[in-house]
């Protein structure tokens, strides 16, 4: 039964406890909070201590510009903040401009302050013990400021029950303060959970190098090998940072991190941006690594719409989007050949010598193996004896070639100086009729020939759509696929975008479909195959808008039909043909599902695998 109780005031002390439920969930709140001002103080070297996953005690030291004992007083009162310009909520400058941090962590906990203004000789410390405020009084601390937060959620126990482990909420402080520290790469950061230090940051210079050696620090060296700089402009909104390659991805989000005049947020619209721009060079499932830091004008931008500010909303949201997808595109089209470094590394890792005891381990002799056992031998010149080449339909650049894959062998004649110095190099032999091997001037690269020709077939369809269709070449005879009822709908429903991708059906009964024309960039490809793949494609779907939107992941579904397979004996032209159209290609060092096409070994790394170095 519900009873009307007269309207009453709330006290302070509830207001700021109700205030602390919004802006203090957990430590790293305090955290976030805490190490907002320093930086918005001047800070260039700010410490974060904490011990029982921050709830016994919270310390954070910074050298800003500190307070006086008025300004002091003030700082803990509500809605007292010296980060509003004129009470111009549209033109927000800094971190924290509401003034309900500090009274919201005195009102849950015990707060204490010190602090000594830049060119004053006297420091001052007042403490807010769970609401309570005491005077100000003297103190002795450097130049900065320093505050302590003891006994976190004291004032509201029934906040402990939703806390998680000490490890938990250390794990989320530490997050809290790599955010924060890759945006600011001009301060000096060092945190220390329990009692040892688990991260130190030292500051770096404020260029795009200086950044990458922080981010670097905070997502790994892998990110520093792998990562290339994104950077543009336009209509007064910019955008800077760094991003992985394609084939340097994740199986989730968390190595993604965006920033807003220097605020971490979580923004669906920049995710959905993102996930637009790296488009099909992503296998299912996988998220690149990304620091991506946008800036424009304050009023362009509403950071006030979340409680933690973890959401931002654009003016212009389009335009923002349509900056992000073209400055990450145009990167990667910029790098569209280039594959991780981490392939690299990875298959010397393979292949690293472990000592096993074979027949000729009874005289006293260790003998070095891999960690697996080749299942066959290297397919080199004279074993590679085919009647010929796969150049068949228009499946350029091999059209035209003679001659047999003995071409290509290990004793091949030596090649011209300036190919050795291309990206791929020259073929040089083909393993297990799968892998091309070609030789640089100071490595060695393993190409994968069907992920290598899928993707440049994908580009050519992309190319065709892009300038009003794929040509399309007749069936002598019409092909008969059988279908479900489902999937023959499915087709028969959208003819007219199947028609300009090159591929041409009928209805032949409830069951089946006639295929008269097919793309002829395919040449003999597997019909029935390919059809069937086009309409998985289209039921995947599902009913999520025209088959239009979606014609480019219809197009990589074709390419693969289209492309070279495994097994396939290529000759020696042939396989430099390849290479020659990868490095021209977009995207080529990643196939349409996002795996890499190829892996290049350095000279250096092999020599000390075989003890060379």
């Amino acid at each position: 039964m519900r009873f009307a109780l007269p309207i009453r005031q709330l006290s302070p002390e509830t207001i700021n406890r109700i205030a602390a439920g919004e802006v203090i969930e957990r430590p790293a709140s305090v955290v976030k909070e805490l190490a907002e001002n320093a930086i918005d103080a001047g800070a260039r070297n700010l410490e974060v201590v904490t011990a029982g996953g921050g709830l016994s005690l919270i310390r954070v030291s910074d050298d800003g510009s500190g307070m006086g004992a008025d300004d002091l007083a003030l700082c803990v009162e509500r809605h007292a903040t010296s980060k509003l310009r004129e009470d111009d909520l549209f033109d927000i400058r800094s971190f924290g401009f509401r003034g309900e941090a500090l009274p919201s962590i005195g009102s849950v906990a015990r707060l204490e302050i010190a602090s000594r203004a830049a060119g004053s000789a006297e420091a001052f410390a007042i403490v807010v013990d769970k609401g309570a405020k005491h005077p100000v009084r003297p103190a002795a601390v450097n130049r900065g400021t320093l505050v302590e937060v003891r006994d976190l959620f004291s004032a509201t126990p029934a906040r402990l029950k939703f806390l998680k482990s000490e490890r938990a909420e250390n794990q989320a402080t530490s997050d809290t303060v790599k955010r924060l520290a890759m945006a600011h790469p001009e301060v000096a950061f060092t945190l220390v959970t329990g009692e040892r230090a688990s991260l130190k940051l030292p500051l770096q210079e404020a260029t795009p190098q200086g950044l990458l050696a922080r981010l670097s620090r905070i997502m790994g060296r892998d990110f520093q090998a792998d990562a290339v700089e994104v950077c543009g402009e336009r209509e007064g909104i910019r955008i800077a940072g760094f991003i992985g390659l394609p084939t340097f991805n994740r199986g989730d989000a968390s190595q993604q991190f965006v920033f807003v005049n220097g605020r971490p947020v979580k923004d669906r619209l920049l995710i959905g941006a993102l996930r637009a721009a790296y488009g099909d060079t992503l296998p299912r499932g996988r998220h690149p690594y990304l620091a991506l830091f946008i800036d424009l004008e304050p009023r362009d931008v509403d950071v006030n719409v979340h409680p933690a500010k973890a959401e931002v909303r654009f003016k212009d949201s389009g335009a923002v989007r349509s900056l992000v997808i073209g400055a990450v595109r145009h990167v990667l089209e910029q790098n569209a050949m280039r594959a991780s470094s981490r392939g690299g590394r990875e298959t010397i890792e393979a292949f690293a010598p472990v000592r096993f005891a074979g027949p000729a381990a009874a005289g006293g002799i260790s003998v070095a193996a891999g960690r697996g056992s080749p299942r066959t031998t290297f397919a080199f010149a004279a074993e590679m004896q085919a009647p010929g080449g796969f150049a068949e339909g228009e499946q350029a650049p091999f059209a035209g070639f003679e001659g047999t894959s003995g071409e290509a062998g290990a004793h091949a004649e030596p090649v011209a100086d300036d190919i050795l110095d291309r990206p791929l190099g020259a073929a040089r032999a083909q393993l297990h009729e799968t892998y091309i091997v070609a030789q640089t001037r100071d490595g060695v690269v393993l190409v994968d020939q069907h992920a290598a020709h899928e993707r440049l077939v994908f580009e050519r369809l992309k190319k065709m759509l892009a300038n009003g269709g794929v040509a399309r070449q007749g069936l002598l005879i019409p092909e008969i696929v059988e279908m479900s009822c489902e999937e023959v709908e499915v087709l028969l429903e959208r003819v007219v975008e199947l028609e300009s991708l090159g591929l041409i059906v009928d209805g032949f009964g409830v069951d089946a479909i006639a295929v008269r024309e097919v793309p002829a960039l395919l040449g003999q490809c597997d019909v029935r195959g390919l059809v069937r793949d086009v309409a998985a494609e289209i039921l995947d779907d599902g009913a999520q808008g025209a088959l239009s939107e979606r014609l480019e992941a219809v197009a990589s579904r074709m390419a693969c039909h289209g492309s070279v397979r495994a097994g396939r004996r290529l000759t020696a032209p042939e396989m430099n043909a390849l290479l020659r159209e990868m490095e021209a290609t977009p995207y080529s060092g990643q196939c349409n599902h996002g795996r890499p096409t190829y892996v290049e070994l350095k000279l250096g790394d092999i020599e000390r695998l075989f003890g060379r170095k």
